[in-house]
């Protein structure tokens, strides 16, 4: 699939799940709406993005598309322009457990996809690059993502059994007391894998998850400038809710998207509805 058509498609289904419309003529109608108020473009018409759907989500068509229109539909689906849509999107399986986490080092890019005790790493390289805002506030430089690796590592021969000959130290022994995580409805705790709380539903421990994914409890302080990018979402029964981190919601498993500048606009900031707290 090409670039063109695979960042058409994205655009078609973030409108879909955005307007809860489903014919072509109605998510054009809301596409052409949302371009003008939230990205000031106007030259994108409602008959535009109906050939466009006609094209490239209905059919294979190659016609030319301006460049800057390819860098606001890009910008609408959360990238900086269609450049970097090309060079660092990567198509969810739909498979609940996978997760991908992208993390941008000075001169690499890493995509982890961890499923379970299994890991691939997958290199894409890039011209330009910034630390994630999570990095820079927890201090994890190319030091610490060396000692991510290493526990990456370590997680994966202790999951697969094949710890019987591995020296022991620092980055197996919290492993071997602790080596599963729950969802407490805002963040995953660590326990032992022979917990017998029934409320607790166990999974093997992921030390990205633990560590970075959460649950964004004050949707209110969300903004523009710290949340594009760095910010992912699901909406489920009309409820809005925002993460720190990709991949799947542990309460509803719905995929997260990236929240664009229409998600945060609309349910952020002053926007944001309070989540409720249970007594």
């Amino acid at each position: 699939m090409s670039k063109k058509k695979l960042l058409i498609n994205e655009v078609f289904e973030q409108a879909r799940k955005e307007s809860e419309k489903t014919t072509k003529s109605g998510l054009a109608s809301y596409l052409h709406l949302c371009f003008i108020d939230n990205l000031k473009c106007y030259d994108i018409s409602e008959k535009t993005f109906i050939r466009y759907y006609e094209d490239y989500v209905e059919g294979n068509s190659s016609r030319n598309i301006e460049p800057e229109r390819l860098n606001k539909m890009s910008q609408y689906i959360g990238y900086k322009n269609f450049t970097e849509f090309s060079r660092t999107f990567i198509k969810n399986d739909g498979k609940k457990n996978l997760t991908t986490v992208k993390i941008s080092v000075d001169q690499d890019e890493e995509v982890i996809s961890e499923r379970l005790s299994k890991i691939n790493i997958n290199i894409i390289n890039e011209q330009h690059f910034k630390m994630p805002e999570f990095a820079k506030q927890n201090s994890f430089g190319l030091v610490g993502i060396l000692i991510l690796g290493s526990l990456l590592v370590g997680n994966y021969y202790c999951s697969s059994g094949n710890n019987r000959n591995m020296p022991s130290g620092f980055f197996n022994a919290a492993a071997t007391e602790k080596e599963c995580m729950y969802w407490d409805g805002d963040e995953y705790k660590i326990t032992t894998c022979n917990d017998g709380n029934p409320k607790h539903q166990l999974m093997p421990v992921d030390t990205l998850k633990l560590k970075y994914f959460k649950k964004i409890t004050r949707p209110d302080t969300l903004t523009i400038e710290n949340g594009l990018g760095n910010s992912w979402y699901t909406k489920y029964d009309n409820v809005v809710e925002f993460f720190t981190m990709g991949g799947t919601s542990p309460d509803n498993g719905k995929i997260l998207k990236n929240a664009t500048r229409h998600m945060i606009t609309k349910y952020a900031g002053e926007n944001a509805k309070p989540l409720l707290i249970e007594e």
